[in-house]
């Protein structure tokens, strides 16, 4: 099979993973998707046995016995791990599931820098072969290498994220800022992702820090969760001890959505935070305003046409001589919207940074923005890498981060 045939089914496996995960936890409520293709699950595992081979083709001929025999047998059952922990609740139940799940997601991080890496192994013995140039045991030492380096960087990324949050201290320049609101400051956290590998003992750590900064208020950008509220109900109850001068507030991500959105949304209204669907509070400071609205994810109205996203409709209403216009947005795509509709500062997350090498290239593709502080016309944008992680367990020049954000007059 040709490599771009390989690498396409690659890019359609990882298209589809948030699907297969948002069904995995909720078989009784499936997003539409999912509903549609309920063959996915077999395709998956024959995609994955697929990619699987082709590395084996690529590395194993290359390799001393002892080598292809240890890296044929890892390849074999990563092959069956992926897809079993994709989609765990088919095969087991709780805590086994979540064990298995670990594990599939541990074997999808190392599995992608394999991948890649042995993408650019090629590449580099093409070159090689083209310049004349090289050791003629390039290639059974680049095949030692790949294994080495992919595992290398799984066992970083997993170690990066077994790491609470670190705080990022980011100042916004907004021009004409009334001096009542210098130095206001917005604690944000975003995609905590709790599931199997992010469990409450996480949380209540992020709950610690982000109310050891004292801020003004506290924005949830979404995708706090990876399944029901049956199942994680109880380890995303610390982000009820979340404190803040005017409270905390909540914007839906596309997970909560995957994962039954009303239910979610009636179970953080229960924790004391205050939802925002395309709507927005005022905030006073010495009889000065500051707007401070929210939407639905980007994507919302494919799983509610209701919960269409609309940052004009979250600013209707509000004070005309508001000090500061701040929208949260889970996606990074909402910018061009909220520039439109007048907005001083869009605050986001979503994108994970790209989360690890190498999709930190590649989200660029389906966001404006990846990461940090951005200018889109009049517009501020800030883009969180997260401070949890979707998937594998594995953060690679992507760490995960709580934003404390301070208004400042330009």
């Amino acid at each position: 099979m040709a490599v771009s045939s390989l690498v396409g089914g690659v890019v359609r496996v990882t298209s589809s993973l948030h699907e297969l995960r948002g069904a995995s936890w909720d078989r009784t409520h499936p997003p539409p998707s999912a509903r549609r293709t309920r063959h996915s699950p077999v395709a998956l595992f024959v995609l994955s046995f697929l990619v699987h081979a082709f590395i084996g083709l690529r590395l194993l001929p290359a390799l001393p016995a002892w080598g292809a025999f240890a890296l044929g047998a890892w390849l074999f059952a990563s092959a069956l791990l992926i897809p079993m922990g994709l989609q765990a609740r088919r095969f087991a139940r709780p805590p086994r599931a979540d064990q298995l799940a670990t594990a599939g997601l541990f074997a999808l991080g190392l599995f992608s820098s394999m991948f890649v890496l042995t993408l650019g192994r090629d590449v580099l013995l093409f070159a090689a072969f083209l310049a004349d140039a090289g050791s003629p045991a390039l290639p059974q030492t680049s095949a030692r290498w790949v294994p080495l380096l992919a595992l290398g960087l799984s066992v970083i990324g997993l170690l990066n994220t077994r790491r609470t949050a670190r705080v990022k201290n980011v100042d916004i320049p907004i021009t004409g800022l009334p001096p009542a609101l210098q130095g206001f400051t917005i604690a944000q956290i975003s995609d905590l992702h709790v599931g199997p590998t992010i469990r409450a003992s996480y949380i209540q750590r992020i709950v610690d820090r982000v109310n050891q900064l004292e801020a003004d208020a506290v924005a949830i950008t979404g995708d706090i969760v990876d399944g029901p509220v049956p199942e994680l109900g109880p380890h995303v109850a610390p982000l009820a001890g979340l404190r803040a001068r005017h409270g905390s507030f909540f914007v839906t991500g596309n997970h909560e959505y995957y994962a039954g959105a009303g239910p979610w949304l009636a179970e953080v209204r229960r924790l004391g935070i205050r939802v925002l669907l395309n709507e927005h509070v005022v905030i006073r400071r010495e009889d000065t305003a500051l707007v401070l609205a929210g939407v639905t994810d980007f994507m919302a109205h494919h799983f509610d046409p209701t919960h269409q996203s609309d940052p004009a409709a979250a600013l209707e209403g509000a004070p005309a001589d508001a000090g500061a216009r701040i929208l949260l947005a889970h996606q990074p795509r909402s910018a061009t919207a909220a520039e439109k509709a007048g907005f001083d500062l869009q605050i986001s997350g979503h994108t994970h940074g790209g989360q690890f090498f190498p999709w930190i290239f590649f989200v660029r593709f389906q966001q404006p923005f990846t990461a940090g502080l951005h200018r889109l016309g009049g517009l501020w944008v800030y883009v969180s890498r997260g401070t949890g992680y979707w998937g594998p367990p594995k953060r690679v020049a992507a760490p995960s981060e709580i934003t404390r954000l301070r208004l400042v007059a330009a």
